[in-house]
């Protein structure tokens, strides 16, 4: 297999090895991406021997600096738009209460044992004598061409040591399109209450590449039949079924919500987008409702949703800033466009959509478009016309009255200066007249008539320009 090793620091590599009197063999990921034909520009070397003394001498020959990480015992360069990360070939030995294990220095033989799954633990030698020679002791080049996910131990002693596994195994399926194999489910099942020793960020971190993989919904469907998804995000979970009354049923909640973040997931790779499509509608369990006369109602579940957002980036312990405040907005707001479809919708609705939406208003469009997912051919197609009218509409009123990212003409300063007041309640409640005159379209938006709305408002409360 020496054309997987044809680049310039593999040779490097090989060539400091022997010096060393050590071996080197390129292990994992770029060797699964390479039989997969996948682009990596991430390698990892093990080492029987040290990771870290390796390492060194080839950034000093490639005339490059070394990372080290003396408390991990690894090193890594970086070498035009490659990443290589040496680690000395290791056994592990891990505790009931913790997934981090207990490291001492091993054969690569030992090193392949405690991979996590047999198309991760390939290798390819970097000696001289066998270069590029593939070492494949538990069957990962078979499980590739058959396209499943396996583990080279027991599943019980590979997910109950490190319970990551039992995401990642269904983050690759879900990122390879392959098959999690049913003893491996069975066992995912079995220790899935070893999920709580794990930390909310490392399991962020695997929903994240979940959700950035081309069809997001296999991985969701694939946490819930492996009996995860109650635990990670009981938010979804509690989105399945379908409560039937009088004969009439709702949609399928969760089964509509991973259609939605498909669709988004096809026209964007914008995370906390697909984020919003996840979440778009996790308040309507709560607020679900039937009524004999209407049948099955929610009504307001995009408040009580946005309301719900900030507990979830909470409990799985992600960016409690712009991100989460931009995902809160995109749920609160989801219903908004489609709202504005009728003839008789005014400009004013617009402006405040507008107003309200800011530079998110085209994710916002997108996320109302995947939103359509009926199974009725002519239903789909209606609200796809009503998505271009809205689409015009925002066009149109954008062009005219210049709403996104409002900044409202006249200031405070401005006020504080021309009555010579300081900071107070007046000067909120004038600056609000003049934005809300503005949005119902009672003034254009610019700084002459908004000076003349000023000084009315001013003069009814009773303020004396200086």
């Amino acid at each position: 297999m020496t054309d997987a090793l044809n680049n310039k620091i593999f040779e490097i590599i090989s060539c400091e090895a022997r010096k060393q009197n050590v071996k080197a063999f390129v292990i994992g990921g770029y060797v699964r991406d390479y039989f997969l034909a996948r682009t990596s520009h991430d390698i990892d070397v093990v080492v029987e021997g040290s990771g870290i003394n390796l390492a060194e001498a080839v950034a000093k020959s490639l005339h490059t600096s070394v990372s080290v990480f003396k408390n991990f015992g690894t090193a890594m360069i970086r070498y035009n738009e490659i990443e290589v990360e040496f680690v000395g070939a290791r056994k592990e030995s891990y505790r009931l209460e913790s997934r981090k294990p207990i490291v001492e220095d091993g054969t690569l033989e030992e090193d392949q044992l405690r991979r996590d799954f047999t198309i991760n633990a390939l290798a390819l030698s970097l000696q001289k004598e066998d270069y590029g020679e593939l070492i494949d002791p538990f069957g990962g080049i078979r499980d590739l061409d058959a396209g499943i996910i396996r583990t080279p131990l027991d599943p019980d002693t590979t997910y109950s040591d490190d319970p990551l596994r039992m995401i990642r195994a269904i983050r690759f399926a879900t990122q390879l399109g392959f098959t999690i194999v049913p003893e491996s489910k069975d066992s995912i099942r079995r220790n899935r209450a070893r999920l709580s020793i794990l930390s909310k960020e490392r399991i962020s971190e695997e929903l994240h590449k979940i959700m950035l993989s081309e069809r997001p919904s296999i991985g969701f469907e694939l946490l819930d039949e492996c009996e995860l998804l109650a635990a990670i995000l009981p938010s979804i979970s509690s989105l399945k079924g379908v409560d039937v009354v009088e004969g009439k049923g709702h949609k399928d909640i969760f089964r509509h919500t991973l259609q939605v973040v498909d669709n988004v997931a096809s026209v964007s790779d914008n995370l906390w987008l697909r984020w919003s499509a996840l979440l778009h509608d996790i308040g309507k369990p709560a607020t679900k409702k039937y009524d004999a006369g209407i049948g099955w109602s929610f009504h307001g579940h995009e408040f009580v949703g946005s309301k719900m957002v900030p507990g979830i980036f909470k409990q799985l312990k992600m960016p409690l800033n712009e991100k989460m405040k931009y995902v809160q907005k995109l749920v609160l707001l989801h219903l908004r466009p489609i709202a504005l479809v009728t003839d008789e919708v005014t400009d004013s609705a617009v402006r405040r959509l507008l107003f309200d939406a800011g530079d998110d208003i085209e994710d916002l469009m997108i996320l109302c478009k995947a939103d359509i997912t009926s199974k009725n051919d002519k239903k789909v197609e209606m609200f796809k016309r009503n998505y271009e009218l809205v689409q015009q509409k925002l066009i149109d009123v954008e062009a005219q009255d210049a709403i996104r990212n409002f900044q409202a003409p006249i200031t405070g300063e401005i006020i504080m200066e021309k009555y010579n007041i300081k900071p107070c309640r007046l000067i909120g409640e004038i600056k609000e007249y003049i934005k809300e005159s503005i949005l119902d379209g009672v003034i254009p938006n610019d700084f002459d008539a908004a000076y003349k709305l000023m000084e009315q408002k001013a003069e009814e409360l009773g303020l004396i320009s200086k």
